[in-house]
């Protein structure tokens, strides 16, 4: 046994192998991250809001597990494959990695993974991501040589639109979700669009003391 250890090691190891052994643990952790993240959160969601029974709602949590820890596994794979071919074709030299490398490995993860497959939990992972981008280009865009504009933001401006910008961000969201489920609800995904009627719609109903206060229903 020590000796099969031994050789695994020496594998693993092995600097030739380095990128190709990197994709692999790229694809496991993408499964154990995205199950660790699904399990919790469709376990909680599924068997509180969802009807059926127990082995139905056992079969859905399991089934966005496996989507969630695939996804992720999946991108890795594709996005650091990419890396390593654009790398090897780069103009700049063999084995040095451009400037936009991520862009594009990332650009092609995105479309073969998430692009081709717009289920809910892809939606949801996307839109997470999206959120997240979001803030950072809005930081980025006030960063000083950042773009031929940044000499017009003086250090006073770059730091009242810091300050403010989480206040602003958050408000003109909740503006315009708000708005949108008002008179547009359908445009919205299915699950915010439950979790809204719920807090805004079904609280204006209720014929009882029961289902004021007790059931929604």
């Amino acid at each position: 046994m020590d000796i099969v250890l031994s050789r695994l090691d020496a594998l693993a190891l092995n600097p030739d192998l380095a990128p190709f052994l990197a994709i692999l643990k790229g694809a496991r952790n993408g499964i154990v991250y995205g199950s660790k993240v699904r399990f919790p959160h469709a376990l909680v969601m599924i068997f509180l809001f969802r009807s059926g029974t127990f082995r139905e709602k056992l079969k859905l949590v399991l089934k966005a597990t496996r989507q969630h820890a695939r996804n992720l596994s999946t991108f890795a794979v594709v996005y650091k494959s990419s890396m390593l071919v654009l790398k090897h074709i780069s103009p700049t030299g063999a084995g040095k990695e451009g400037r936009y490398d991520s862009f594009f490995a990332g650009l092609m993860g995105g479309y073969t993974v998430f692009g081709r497959q717009p289920g809910s939990v892809s939606q949801q992972i996307v839109i997470y991501v999206f959120a997240r981008v979001m803030l950072s280009l809005a930081k980025l865009a006030i960063q000083e040589n950042m773009h031929p504009l940044s000499s017009l933001i003086t250090p006073e401006a770059r730091a009242q639109i810091t300050n403010n910008a989480w206040p602003v961000f958050a408000s003109l969201t909740w503006a315009f979700v708000m708005y949108i489920f008002r008179w547009y609800p359908d445009t919205l995904v299915n699950s915010l669009r439950s979790s809204m009627v719920y807090i805004y719609a079904d609280s204006d109903h209720w014929d009882s003391f029961r289902n004021l206060f007790i059931h929604n229903k």
